[in-house]
This record gives structure tokens, sequence and C-alpha cells, in this order.
């Protein structure tokens, strides 16, 4: 039987779901009724915003020429956020299918796709979706696929992933174009380890690779990361339901139980082998990853710290991108410092948090990590604005800058420009695609994308626009720390690094939301933004008013007075006492005075 491994990637919504269905369906994997259903967007968050957030590996069996042919194939995501994910699939393939949606052409994604392919070395198939729509325009399409990434306008494949339309070349294309899995069969087995996740019953499920080879029921394998060793008790394939199968052998993915309890054995890239007779050398895993967000989840409501932690340590499992580390604050008590690839990943990861494991987070406006030189000379990685040293011990202060290229209709460039540059954005290049279509290059500092770039970028091109970045290192900026005193206290929690000469309106604007976010108390609460000792913005929310002369009707004025000095000690010591209770949405207003 031979044996095809391949990825669908392509940029978001462009239909790799649809189309990985339409191939499940056309080998009688899944019925008509379970197509509709975007069977592999399993988890209720996919389906709710139609996006993919995990790449899934599915096993069909096709015929082609009168040879038996196994087709493994992985779903990507195509959300900038979720490349990892993308690449982590690549790793296990030999070929990908690069999808382009003929009514939208060549985007962000599409590029970044294509070249993290090429990069591992895939054959590649273009193919050109939705052709059914009447808006469709497939030669206009394939001859921007040529020009932007160098494939052949004809060698572009046609097909309509919702109704089926050139499938069947496109399996035929797969089995003749893609080459078969190298691997020596007669090998130590070595396997490549791609995802993971936990079942209450049987433990840590390990989706594998096989890359020389084969594993079987009852052997006893072992991890080359850290040399544990464990004994297989069950081996299958996604066909798309999970089966049951005697082994899996070389260039098969699949995946194996070996009633591994703790969760921090299994690692995303390591290379598992037989513990009798171990394989001389891994194989080469992943890159690590580089986190480019950062934020604090604390406990909220009724939940625990130790159930926030078991939650997260088993969502770290599934989701290899996401890290924490604990960390405490005086206005919220113990929580984690948590490292995410993006905004959209931040947002995902709350809210599988907040459905899969029931748990409540208040969660902290997110930054990105900053490198700091100090006047010894030693040099400090950090990611939250509390752990800046002493302004007096910092001789200067690196941010992360990124290389964004954006994919955007010519007549909103002049809008994009402003924009990148009002959030002191460096020009690169302009590039042409086709006579409508832009690609613009800028650098920039991914402090000032993480907020509200993307929902800029849209309203500016009127949804058309689409990005892209890659991390290009840290550079020197003239940044401050920016404190927030509510009430006179420093809330840590609400401490942003901003630039200098944004500070000032950054911080009135934010005193300005917070003042909109936290309720009047029986007090006056003052709100300040500072630089070291100087306040450079003030706000103040004033007290709740409560008529005490109500009950004095009438007689001398002394009385009123009297009540009214009663009232005014009263408020003296409440203000003394009294503390402010500050709303999650207060945290999250850092957020929204990125404007």
């Amino acid at each position: 039987m031979q044996i095809r491994n391949f990825s669908i990637i392509a940029h978001i919504d462009h239909g790799k779901s649809t189309l990985s269905d339409r191939l499940l369906m056309r080998a009688g994997a899944i019925t008509e009724r379970e197509f509709k259903e975007q069977i592999l967007d399993d988890m209720d968050l996919e389906r709710e915003r139609g996006i993919t957030i995990k790449a899934s590996a599915v096993t069909v069996f096709h015929e082609h020429k009168g040879e038996k042919f196994m087709l493994n194939f992985i779903d990507t995501p195509g959300h900038v956020d979720f490349h990892y994910e993308v690449q982590k699939a690549l790793q296990a393939c030999e070929g990908a299918i690069l999808v382009v949606d003929a009514t939208q052409g060549v985007q962000a994604q599409t590029v970044a796709n294509a070249y993290a392919a090429i990069e591992v070395g895939l054959e590649i198939i273009p193919v050109i979706n939705k052709i059914d729509l009447p808006s469709a325009q497939p030669t206009e399409v394939a001859e921007e696929i040529e020009q932007v990434l160098g494939f052949r306008a004809e060698d572009c494949i046609l097909v309509s992933a919702k109704t089926g339309q050139g499938i069947d070349e496109l399996i035929s294309a797969l089995c003749d174009k893609l080459p078969p899995p190298r691997g020596l069969p007669e090998s130590p087995p070595r396997a490549l380890i791609f995802d993971s996740i936990y079942d209450d019953y049987r433990g840590v499920i390990t989706y594998v690779r096989v890359v020389d080879g084969e594993l079987k029921k009852g052997q006893k394998i072992r991890f080359m990361g850290n040399g544990k060793e464990y004994q297989i008790t069950d081996v299958g394939k996604l066909v798309p339901r999970p089966k049951q199968v005697a082994a899996i052998g070389t260039g098969e993915v699949g995946y194996i139980v070996a009633a591994i309890k703790d969760l921090h054995d299994v690692r995303i890239g390591d290379t598992v082998t037989d513990a009798q007779n171990p394989a001389s050398e891994a194989l080469p895993g992943y890159k690590p990853i580089q986190q480019m967000v950062y934020c604090d989840f604390y406990p909220g409501g009724k939940t625990q710290y130790d159930e926030l932690r078991d939650a997260m340590d088993r969502l770290q499992l599934n989701d290899s991108s996401f890290t924490f580390e604990p960390e405490n604050s005086d206005a919220l008590g113990f929580g984690f410092r948590c490292g995410f690839l993006g905004l959209l990943h931040m947002e995902i990861i709350q809210e599988r948090l907040e459905r899969e494991f029931n748990i409540e987070v208040v969660q902290t406006a997110p930054t990105v990590t900053y490198e700091v030189k100090q006047t010894d000379g030693t040099v400090t990685r950090i990611d939250s604005p509390s752990e800046l040293p002493n302004p007096t011990y910092v001789e200067e202060i690196r941010e992360p800058y990124i290389l964004m290229n954006l994919i955007l209709p010519a007549d909103g460039v002049g809008a994009m420009m402003k924009l990148c540059e009002d959030r002191r954005g460096i020009y690169k290049k302009t590039e042409y695609i086709g006579a409508s279509r832009v690609i613009l290059a800028y650098e920039m500092p991914l402090a000032e994308v993480i907020y509200d770039f993307y929902d800029r970028l849209k309203s500016a091109t009127r949804g058309y626009g689409t990005m892209d970045y890659d991390f290009i290192g840290f550079r020197v900026g003239d940044l401050v720390k920016m404190d927030i005193l509510v009430n006179g206290d420093k809330v840590d929690a609400l401490s942003v690094i901003v630039h200098r000469d944004h500070a000032e309106a950054r911080g009135r604007k934010l005193l300005v939301r917070l003042k909109e976010e936290i309720d009047r108390h029986l007090f006056e609460i003052p709100l300040q933004a500072a630089i070291g000792g100087k306040v450079i913005a003030r706000e103040t929310i004033k007290s709740v008013g409560k008529n005490v002369t109500a009950k004095c009707y009438g007689g001398d004025v002394t009385r009123k007075r009297k009540l009214l000095e009663k009232q005014k000690e009263g408020k003296k010591r409440m203000k003394r006492v009294g503390s402010v209770d500050i709303p999650q949405e207060a945290f999250m207003a850092i957020l929204e005075s990125g404007d």
C-alpha cells in the first residue's frame, strides 16, 4: 500500500476545513449529513467562530490506478496567531495543498504558509477553491499565484469544496505528485510527537508520525527527551473517528495510549523510540516557540487557585504554545503570568478555560516582552511592567520589532500608511499584485500592533486587508513605565510601558476609560497616571451624594451645618480605611485606550 502524508494550508476562511471534509466524504469516511457539520472542527469554539484552532490529523483510504493509497492529512488553522500549529503539521508531512479562495486571491497568510512549507522542503499543490461562486475569478487568481509565489498558473487545480467539483482531479494529483514517505522500516522505531490530549480515563493520548520502524500494542517505548519509559496499551488511527489497529508502520500517522498519567512527561516535538532497541539519535523536533503577548490570569468568582493551575496544565498539554508561571499581585492575590502567540490566542485560551473546565478568570491587560540593559551591563527580559528595575539602574529598554506584510486594495494604501506612521512604523516597500492590490511592508514595534491594529486595518480597508508578521528582534526605544494610582495606591496590574512621547495622551485616555468603569463609592476617588514621582494626568470619581439634611426641615441653619460637618468627618474616615472595588472591565480598559 502506498502512503501519502500532506497538510492543508491557507489563509483564514479560504475553505480548508470544508475541503478536508469533502476529501473524507469522497473517500467514504463520512456521510453527506456529516459533511455539512465541519466534522474536523470538533471544538464548540471552532464551530461558533467558524475558524480552525487546532490542527486535526485524519487517515482515509483511496484506490488510484489499481493501487491502494493511504492518505494521511492534517487540516490546519489559518489565523496568524496559530502559525505554530501549521509549522508542527508541516514537519509531519511530505507535501501540502495550498488553498486559495477564487474570490479573494492571494492573502497575507497564504504567502506566509507557502514560504513555511517551502522552507521545510515540501511538495506543494496549489488549489483554487470556491470556483462555484458568481464572483470567482480563477484565471486572475492563478496569475496572482504565479506572480507572488512562483507556482505555474497552469498547475493550479480548480475545485469547489462545497459542490465537490474537481475533487477527483485533486485526489489523483495527491497520489501522482506527492512523494512517498522517506523512512527505514527495518531500523529501530522513531516517531515524532506532533500533538497530544488528556483523557480522564486513559491518561495522555499522544499523536505521532512514525518516521522509521513501527509502533505496536504491548511494545515498551521510551521518550528520548526525558528518558521516561511506558508500555503501549492501545494503538489507533483517526478515520476520522478513533479506530484501533495492531500497529502503525513507517510513514504512518496515528495515536498511542500508554497509561501516561503525568502531563509533563509528554513534550510536543519529542521522539518516541523502542525501550529495548532504542534509536541512536532523536528527530530534529520543532523550533522553540517565541511567545509574543503576556498577561496575568487570576482566579475569579468561586474558582480556587489550584483549580486554575490544574486546568492550565491540561490545556498546555493540548496547546504547547501556551505557557504560564506563578505570579502574585497586591490587588488581585495569587495567579499566573501567561504567554501567548497573539491576542486571538489569548482570547481563545481564556474561553477554553471558562468552557471546558468551568473556570472563572480575571485577566489583566496584555503586554509584550522587553529587554532591559542595566547600568552594570546585564541584560534581562521582562514580560510585565512590574518587573522593571528602578529607573536609576536602567541604561536602556529595548522593545520587540516585527516585519509586517499587509495585503490590501490599492485605494486603502493612504489610510494604512497613515495608521502605520502613527504607530511608529518604518516604511520598507510597496509591491503591486495585479492592478488593484498592494503588498505593503513595514517594520513596527509589536506593542503598537497587539491592541487594536487588526481592527483598524479591517476598518481602513473595508474588511479586505490582511496582515502577517514575523519577529525580527529587539531595538532600543525611549520607553517609560507609567503607573496608575487609584485612591493614592499603585495598582501593579494597571501599569503599562509606553513611549515617552505618547505617555501623557495615553495616560489621560486611560484614566477617562477607568473613570467610566469604576463605580462611584461613598468617598471621592482620585485616579492618577504617574511616571516615577511625577503625576502626568488626573481624573476624579465623585462620591455618591447622600442628602443628610433631608430630615432637617425648617429650623436654624446651624442644625444643617452640624449634620454636613458630621458627614464630612465620616467621609474622611471612610476614605482612610475604604478600599476601592476595581471590576474586570477596568483592566481591559487599557486595551481600548490604545486609540
